[in-house]
């Protein structure tokens, strides 16, 4: 019988495939170590150009091309369903091109979209939300990719203003302390995170999206500023796990995000 296995491409960034790695564990109810499930990871962060960077004209290499290698690699490693942990790639400009490197190469491995699993929880477990804040990076604000796939589940988007976007950004890219360089957040990222969410919520905002895989090693709590917390990796990981729960006819009940703890 074939071993089913969960593939991570966890260079994308290096702390957000860990922290997606941690919420697998997390998420699984198991009494011992052979009770966990199989996970392949690759994390080759210098082979997969930034995604933003791309996204906003910055890098003419398209980093689809290096993800869809590193997925087929994963399913060379025996991997059966995978996750990329990072919202900029879910772009159609980006997640386009692996697709159709996948079919390409015939593989025949299940790549999840993260976003789209994330508007699936939207409708099933928040169905009285209408109205979602996002923070994110300035491409995937750019590219909008949160308004066309939230827009098909009748969910509204609230974003920030150009400024406060760029004080994300900035939170999460800052080379001396953003979230990416330090794998956790500061007095200053938190101030700067703190201040456009409450924003957000006046703006009409009912739930406040994670949208950069890097910002909930920066926001652990269920809630933050009044707002419940949508984090897309541990939707991801739900998913992950349930692709493979299905696999093996295994009657599992997922460990609820909500329940999760926080430490790293």
């Amino acid at each position: 019988m074939q071993e089913h296995k969960i593939g991570v491409v966890a260079g994308v960034g290096p702390w957000a495939g860990l922290d997606l790695m941690r919420k697998l564990l997390q998420q699984w109810p198991a009494a011992c170590d052979q009770a966990y499930p199989t996970i392949v990871s690759i994390s080759q962060p210098s082979k997969i150009a930034d995604r933003t960077a791309f996204l906003l004209g910055e890098n003419a290499c398209n980093p689809g091309y290096a993800l869809a290698a590193q997925v087929l690699e994963l399913t060379r490693m025996g991997a059966t369903v995978v996750g990329i942990p990072c919202n900029t790639a879910h772009a159609p400009a980006i997640f386009d091109i692996i697709r159709s490197e996948l079919a390409t190469a015939g593989t025949p491995i299940k790549l999840l979209h993260m976003l789209e699993e994330l508007a699936h929880h939207l409708r099933t477990e928040m169905p009285t939300v209408e109205r979602v804040g996002l923070l994110a990076t300035m491409g995937t604000y750019q590219s909008s990719v949160y308004e066309t796939v939230l827009h098909s589940a009748e969910l509204t988007v609230i974003t920030p203003s150009q400024q406060q976007q760029a004080a994300i950004h900035d939170a999460i890219y800052n080379p001396q302390d953003g979230i990416k360089a330090c794998g956790s957040g500061n007095a200053r990222t938190l101030a700067v995170l703190t201040a456009v969410s409450r924003q957000l919520r006046r703006a009409g905002a009912e739930a406040l999206i994670l949208g950069c895989t890097e910002l909930p090693l920066a926001i652990t709590t269920p809630t933050f500023e009044q707002l419940p917390v949508v984090d897309p990796t541990s939707i991801l990981a739900q998913a992950l796990l349930r692709e493979v729960a299905v696999d093996l006819n295994r009657d599992v009940c997922i460990v609820s995000a909500d329940t999760r703890p926080n430490a790293m």
